[in-house]
């Protein structure tokens, strides 16, 4: 297979400024580059094209593209296009794949095969736990383990991965979001495989994270959805990863807990129920694009409201000392007193104590060990 031809300084630049354009998205940026056969022309005839329009169109000034790409050298990062050879082929095959990113990193991370692993932002502890572990099993065996490094579930996977991991990002590749994961999203992009599509300086937004989602389920033979209620930024992506004919997988909870029924629900829909990593493996292995997950978006299920996708996605965890971080993180499933200290980030005077008034509340089942979960 031949090599594309290495694109000009001119044509990348002019490539840049055709994306940042009013009214262009991936799909019309691809139809123009099509019709025009590069982006130089295509810059040219916008205005013509555009001339329907109350006012004249206008492409993006020049000189804000002139600051991006310097603020692009400035973060350490370098622009990906879509038909150069490094840019992940799994990706390319999506119909809405972006045409630019922007990353930071090891890109041959992006050409291992990839699982994407994704849940809940309130997660509980065993389920961060399990996340973590999982990541931790699927990375030995191979496989780059692609997140979103939200909270939760994200965090725990690429921190399980890691450095086999890949950061999707809904800023841009500038910013770190959320701030608990400042650290975490620089050692990825220095050490694993950081991505954007939004350009730098950009603070991540509700519309961001859908798009972000996409590119997720688009790096990865198969999704792996760990712990979500039924409307959640985790199970858009993984209607994407039906959408692209990609293996669809769930771990089962307690119904007991909301935070299980997206996954419970997903199972019911079609996805496959795993259990260990050995099981994720065993699907992705040799994956030929033929998944046996039969989960597919009926239309009642693609109706998600965005504004309250964009309250989960934004909002911060109760952080500090005690409150209710304990009694959120438990569930039924018995967890290390230790983890949850780990986890919750208040002292373990404060954890004891909130233990203490959830036991003396019949709330709290003690195990062997040293674990704890929620009684009933």
């Amino acid at each position: 297979m031949t090599a594309p031809p290495a694109l000009s300084q001119a044509e990348a630049f002019a490539r840049i400024r055709l994306l940042r354009s009013p009214n262009i998205g991936p799909v019309s940026y691809r139809q123009l580059l099509a019709r025009f056969g590069n982006a130089v022309a295509a810059l040219e005839a916008l205005p013509d094209l555009g001339s329907r329009g109350k006012t004249a169109y206008r492409a993006a000034p020049a000189d804000r593209i002139e600051r991006e790409i310097e603020a692009v050298r400035k973060a350490g990062a370098r622009y990906l296009f879509h038909d150069q050879a490094d840019y992940p082929a799994l990706l390319a095959e999506i119909e809405s794949s972006p045409p630019i990113v922007t990353c930071r990193g090891r890109l041959e991370l992006a050409t291992k095969p990839c699982v994407a692993m994704v849940g809940a932002r309130n997660a509980s502890a065993a389920a961060v736990k399990l996340a973590r572990d999982f990541a931790t099993e699927l990375a030995r065996a191979g496989l780059t383990v692609v997140s979103g490094l939200a909270r939760g579930i994200d965090g725990a996977a690429h921190e399980g991965a890691f450095p086999a991991t890949i950061g999707v990002i809904a800023s841009g590749i500038d910013i770190a979001y959320p701030p608990q994961h400042v650290e975490l999203q620089e050692r990825i992009a220095n050490e694993a495989l950081l991505i954007a599509e939004q350009p730098p300086g950009t603070e991540p937004r509700g519309r961001h994270f859908p798009s972000r989602n996409r590119i997720i389920a688009g790096l990865a033979s198969g999704t792996l959805v760990v712990e979500a209620a039924p409307k959640s930024g985790s199970l858009i992506t993984a209607r994407l990863a039906g959408e692209a004919g990609r293996e669809v997988m769930a771990i089962p909870g307690s119904p007991l807990d909301t935070r299980s029924h997206g996954c419970n629900q997903l199972i019911r829909d079609g996805a496959v129920l795993v259990s260990s990593p050995d099981e994720v493996v065993e699907l992705l292995e040799g994956f030929t694009g033929d998944p046996r997950s039969t989960f597919r978006v009926n239309e009642n299920g693609a109706n998600f409201d965005y504004e309250e996708l964009r309250k989960l996605e934004w909002g911060e965890a109760k952080g500090g000392e005690g409150g209710d971080v304990v009694t959120r993180l438990l569930t039924k499933a018995p967890i290390a007193i230790d983890e949850l200290i780990r986890q919750s980030g208040a002292s373990p005077a404060v954890v004891q104590m909130e233990l203490l008034e959830l036991e003396l509340a019949g709330e709290l089942e003690r195990h062997d060990g040293g674990m704890v979960s929620l009684a009933g």
